[in-house]
């Protein structure tokens, strides 16, 4: 159905992986945002001059993949450890010692990446988070993003329910709507205007982060610094696109 493509509009804004397919075949150039926590740890480690591979799963092919990129294999946020101190959390990436190449397994943000590269190579894939919200709006635009004949989407990751479907998320949300934000000369369709007006109405960003489901749960984990590290908005002018199949910056 055409409707669903959100066709004429510059900026649209479409959820989780299904969303990301829906619009890839129709636009330039696809954002994906994922705060809690792939895209932020994505910014982290492009700041310290890491290459990050996107991959959808931690599983064995994961470290073979990663073998054959000839990089390190992030591991689970409590696997981490002084041997493989690289995981999804942004707090370890920003501890841990660089490395030139780090595969990134994550079933929302990493395989959202991972599909658009395998599946439409000649698409521009952008890692946005609410950290470098501004300077990827900027990027677009400066990029020529964002019109109807290079329209873009962005596109927030959301969760995933225990029984698998999605669960819209609040953070990737104000993220995308930050992005939005930052954009100038575009046209955003009535989905992109509407995650502009919530990172707008929110208030007080790192509280929203700290009291929606997500940051809770992270929180509840243990790891309250990669929610506050996720809600530095606009603290980095790195935008990681991906470029020979892992994110660099521009």
């Amino acid at each position: 159905m055409i409707a669903w493509d959100q066709v004429g509009y510059g900026v649209r804004v479409e959820w989780g992986p299904a969303g990301a397919a829906r619009l890839a075949p129709h636009v330039a150039c696809l954002v994906v945002v994922d705060v809690l926590s792939f895209t932020t740890a994505v910014s982290v480690a492009a700041e310290a001059g890491t290459t990050v591979y996107p991959y959808a799963w931690r599983d064995e092919t994961a470290a073979a993949y990663a073998d054959t990129v000839g990089a390190r294999l992030a591991v689970g946020r409590r696997a981490a450890d002084r041997h493989s101190p690289w995981s999804l959390s942004p707090a370890a990436l920003r501890a841990a010692p660089p490395t030139p190449r780090l595969v990134l397994p994550s079933p929302n943000g990493s395989a959202i990446a991972a599909a658009a590269r395998d599946s439409r190579p000649e698409v521009a894939v952008v890692a946005g988070c609410l950290r470098n919200a501004a300077a990827v709006g900027r990027w677009l635009t400066a990029s020529g993003y964002g019109t109807a004949d290079r329209p873009v989407a962005v596109i927030p990751a959301g969760e995933a329910w225990p029984d698998g479907r999605l669960r819209p998320a609040l953070e990737d949300l104000l993220g995308a709507g930050a992005i939005v934000a930052a954009m100038t000369s575009a046209d955003p369709s009535p989905e992109a205007r509407a995650a502009h007006a919530a990172v707008d109405a929110v208030g007080d960003l790192p509280a929203a982060l700290r009291e929606c489901a997500s940051g809770r749960e992270l929180i509840d984990d243990g790891f309250p610094e990669d929610v506050a590290i996720a809600a530095e908005r606009d603290v980095t002018d790195v935008v990681p696109v991906l470029t020979g199949g892992a994110f660099s910056p521009a």
